[in-house]
């Protein structure tokens, strides 16, 4: 395995909000760029809950290809002041469509814990097998492991957006896809402008482009910490 994927926000409230949106199979999949659908799937032998996930590619009302998996939640500990630890390991599924997962197997945690400002401090960490043989143990450092740790940091955003503000994960979506577009064409008139032998202004439409920041409302993997220290906290 490599280095653990961790990934933190702080988000207005007590933690019982945010325990709802993401323990729930029925929430996590909206807020979780990761997941199509979480279905659960009876206990095991020792009364761990099984949940089968699906990512449907590109689109789940388009489904080219789904990729399947499997996961058992192994703890559960919840404190009197809402503080809350869930931990769980997962693996792909066995079809020739699940074996194509850049995951093989792995486990993780979730962590709940209030801060005297009121905010709850939501943290995840987990490290996992890469699929994909030789090929995916390759590409994981530098591809697969930075990927999946922006996916999880975006998704943790549009959870923060939700649970703080009440923006749907359906609306955080749309206004992320309409602020990509924005600075893609941003881009193109710079592009254009460069044609038309106007450095000057391309090169202000490309930093705008490059450089501008993301509006409130709309979710940014930046605003999560990715790299934990020993005190916890992000930086």
């Amino acid at each position: 395995m490599g280095r653990q994927v961790w990934v933190t926000t702080a988000v207005a409230g007590p933690p019982d909000r945010l325990w709802h949106l993401t323990q729930d199979t029925a929430h996590h999949p909206r807020w979780d760029l990761r997941f199509s659908s979480i279905t659960p799937d009876g206990t095991d032998a020792d009364g761990h809950q099984r949940f089968t996930y699906a990512l449907a590619l590109p689109h789940p009302r388009l489904p080219l290809l789904t990729v399947r998996g499997t996961g058992t939640s192994t703890a559960e500990r919840r404190g009197g002041d809402g503080a809350g630890t869930s931990a769980l390991r997962f693996a792909a599924g066995d079809s020739p469509a699940d074996r194509l997962s850049p995951l093989s197997s792995g486990a993780g945690y979730w962590r709940y814990a209030p801060q005297p400002d009121g905010r709850t401090r939501f943290t995840t960490g987990y490290d996992y097998r890469p699929g994909w043989g030789r090929l995916g143990a390759a590409l994981d450092p530098w591809l697969t492991r930075p990927l999946v740790g922006w996916a999880t940091a975006w998704s943790f955003d549009r959870l923060r957006l939700w649970a703080e503000h009440g923006q749907t994960p359906e609306r955080s979506r749309d206004l992320a896809l309409a602020w990509t577009a924005a600075r893609f064409a941003l881009g193109l008139l710079g592009a254009g402008a460069l044609r038309r032998r106007r450095p000057l202004l391309s090169v202000a439409l490309a930093a705008a482009a490059l450089a501008a920041p993301t509006p409130a409302p709309v979710p940014s993997a930046w605003r999560c910490g990715r790299r934990p220290t020993r005190e916890g906290g992000s930086r």
